[in-house]
């Protein structure tokens, strides 16, 4: 079969496409969004009538896929750790209803937090879900994976979950594709109560559910992809979980390492294997990128007095990412940690793009709020978060998606009158609507700034929910048609936007602020492809 230089993202696309795929849902967040955007590029994808959405957020993907599985076909759902936040209820429950047809949960974990608010480890879900895990160690396996992962949903008629982290994700290597399978026929649920959880029909399946776990375990010590490699110097023993075997091999000479190592891809933990390992070695060092998961699980099962080493004893550093060099301390080898970064390349903080209509709303806001006082400007998660630093150190929080408004509501009641939200256009219909809505009830005495830029932008400009709809959207849900006000946010208009501003900022009520214009790099984009049609036509002409 063919073989192709893939990022993880994308070799998890292609798997999905080869699989037999035909429904793929996400938000954009990174490292995730190239998953969604592969299928929604390819050919192949297109040819086969794949359907490929982004949804307002990660818990109507969730809930979009597990409908596709409903009908019996084959569905993936993607999303960065966060996001399965937002998917949570939807997809702890959806271990309960079970699947129909295959159904791949995909969480992009972010450790040491690239571009992310935590570096919360997506192991912990599945495992409270109780469900299968599997996390490959690079990108063949993170292929092979997705097929494995569909015909393992089927058989157990389970959602599976695959873990990644950002390393996999955003390196490339070469992937042998398989076969291509035909997708599935509709097939409803032999059990048309299958998927209602009321009280008495939820216990009954979640009896089911762990039943399975026994079958889960056998099948994870049966899996290609837990592999037990024998070395001779047993004094130590490792586990390696997904990524973290690269780091390991790369210490050694031809990757040879003299100690037994357990390769662990496949969840809930296989006992069998593992007991062997701690058996036949003086200790044991658990490598995991992420939360110390696996190394609270054996401390927790097989603790009989050998030392256990790992993030818990400190062996591995608590928070960040592996990489080689922590192994080679851990293992007490030479550390090459190579050549110091040159100053000119060394890390420099990121900034709004030249031209970023932000930049112009952030100056009107800071030079509206010198009346009031700063200290009042709750935000939200996008690029406009770069307004908490300088030149414009214009926002004051930043904690989840959507928490903007209802941080505003919350310091209004305590007593911060004016309160300012400032949030994207596309961030407002994945979680700011309910948090507006509360605040309409209340009247609330606080300003809400939608920065509509017509993409989300931070992701790299996919569309947005939002457009054409926001003005809509506020006063249906209660915002006084006189208060929604819609500015352009150029300098030319800087005394205009300003002074909307300042009224609506001392308005006594719930006001929406909207500055609207393109994101700069969407506008640029959309100009070089109007140009490149141009020379083709000219070209056929």
């Amino acid at each position: 079969m063919q073989k192709l230089l893939l990022l993880g993202d994308e070799a998890i696309a292609q798997g999905a496409i080869d699989a037999g795929l035909s429904g793929i849902y996400a938000y954009p967040g990174t490292p995730s969004t190239e998953i969604t955007e592969y299928v929604m590029h390819s050919k192949e994808a297109k040819t086969g009538k794949v359907v490929a959405s982004w949804g307002a957020n990660e818990k109507t993907a969730m809930e979009a896929g597990l409908g596709m599985s409903y009908a019996g076909k084959r569905a993936m759902v993607c999303m960065k750790h966060v996001g399965l936040n937002v998917a949570a209820d939807a997809f702890v429950n959806s271990a309960i209803t079970g699947a129909n047809g295959g159904l791949i949960v995909v969480a992009a974990d972010d450790p040491s937090m690239h571009s992310s608010q935590n570096e919360q480890d997506s192991r912990f879900y599945g495992k409270f879900a109780l469900i299968p895990i599997l996390e490959p160690g690079n990108q063949q396996e993170a292929y092979d994976m997705v097929h494995y992962g569909f015909e393992l949903s089927e058989k157990y008629r389970i959602p599976v979950m695959m873990r990644i982290t950002t390393r996999l994700a955003h390196s490339r290597s070469g992937v042998a594709r398989k076969e291509v399978r035909e997708q599935n026929e509709i097939r409803l649920p032999e059990n048309l109560k299958q998927f209602i959880l009321l009280p008495a029909n939820a216990r009954r399946q979640y009896k089911s559910l762990l039943n399975s776990q026994t079958s889960y375990i056998l099948e994870s010590e049966k899996s290609p992809f837990n592999v037990m490699i024998d070395n001779p110097d047993k004094k130590l023993g490792i586990i390696a979980c997904g990524l973290a075997y690269n780091y390991l091999i790369e210490n050694f000479e031809n990757h040879d390492v003299p100690h037994p190592v357990l390769r662990i891809g496949q969840y809930p933990l296989p006992e069998k294997q593992i007991r062997e390992l701690y058996d036949s070695c003086d200790s044991l060092l658990i490598l995991e990128d992420g939360y110390p998961l696996v190394e609270e699980l054996i401390r927790g099962f097989m603790d009989n007095g050998k030392p256990i080493k790992g993030r818990l004893d400190g062996t591995i550093p608590r928070d960040g990412e592996l990489n080689p060099n922590i192994i080679a301390r851990a293992l007490g080898l030479e550390d090459l940690h190579g050549r110091a970064i040159p100053a000119i390349v060394s890390s420099r903080p990121p900034s709004l793009c030249k031209g970023c209509p932000h930049i112009y709303s952030y100056n009107a806001l800071n030079e509206a709020l010198l009346t009031v006082g700063r200290g009042r400007v709750f935000s939200d998660i996008g690029c406009y978060t770069l307004g908490a630093l300088e030149p414009f150190d214009a926002i004051n929080s930043c904690v989840d998606m959507g928490a903007s408004i209802t941080m505003a509501k919350g310091a209004a009641d305590a007593g911060l009158v004016p309160a300012i939200a400032v949030i994207g256009d596309s961030t407002f219909t994945h979680s700011g609507m309910t948090g507006l809505l509360d605040a309409v009830v209340a009247k609330s005495p606080i300003t809400v700034m939608i920065l509509d830029n017509a993409t989300t932008a931070m992701t790299g400009g996919q569309d947005s929910a939002a457009l054409g709809k926001i003005e809509d959207i506020c006063e249906a849900l209660g915002v006084a048609k006189d208060h929604i006000r819609v500015l352009n946010p150029l300098q030319k208009h800087h005394e205009e936007n300003l002074a909307v501003m300042q009224e609506e900022i001392a308005y006594n009520g719930v006001s929406v602020i909207i500055p609207r214009r393109e994101c700069i790099q969407t506008i640029t984009r959309r100009m070089r492809e109007a140009k490149k049609q141009q020379l083709i036509e000219k070209s056929e002409a």
